[in-house]
């Protein structure tokens, strides 16, 4: 059974993660196509905040690469919690701060659009979301500690 609840866990961490960086960069994509019909040459300003959102389900993939090294058959029930905890945890952390990331690199991107120049303020903000994301997988890799 400790098997079963670790590879859930996989499921959730890499899942949730994967899915909180696809809205993201469908919410930062949407408001990139509408800053170019305002500023074609907009593009490489944009890039970088348009992107952002990416790298929350990496930390997910990553994450699954780590515990998946780990897991065995005859994981304890106490062993399999550890990993779906971790799983639920970062996969959460990285779902919500890549989308909510989007809606921060989105509106930057819109005002880059308008003329203004926020391409590196957006970046600096959209960095705060992503910092959550990034705990909880170091928080993820310390649980791990806990499987001994």
């Amino acid at each position: 059974m400790g098997h079963l609840l670790a590879m859930i866990g996989l499921g959730i961490m890499v899942g949730l993660s994967g899915t909180g960086s696809a809205a993201g960069l469908a919410i930062t994509g949407q408001s990139l196509l509408g800053a170019l019909k305002k500023k074609p040459d907009a593009f490489g300003a944009c890039f970088v905040p348009f992107a952002m959102p990416a790298t929350q389900g990496i930390y997910g993939f990553v994450g699954f690469i780590i515990y998946s090294g780990v897991i065995k058959p005859d994981f304890t029930m106490m062993q399999g919690a550890v990993v779906l905890g971790a799983g639920i945890a970062m996969g959460l952390a990285c779902m919500l701060s890549a989308i909510y990331q989007g809606k921060i690199c989105a509106s930057g991107i819109a005002a880059i659009g308008s003329g203004h120049n926020v391409s590196g303020n957006t970046i600096i903000l959209g960095a705060f979301p992503e910092f959550y994301a990034i705990l909880s997988l170091v928080a993820a890799i310390l649980m791990q500690n806990l499987l001994k």
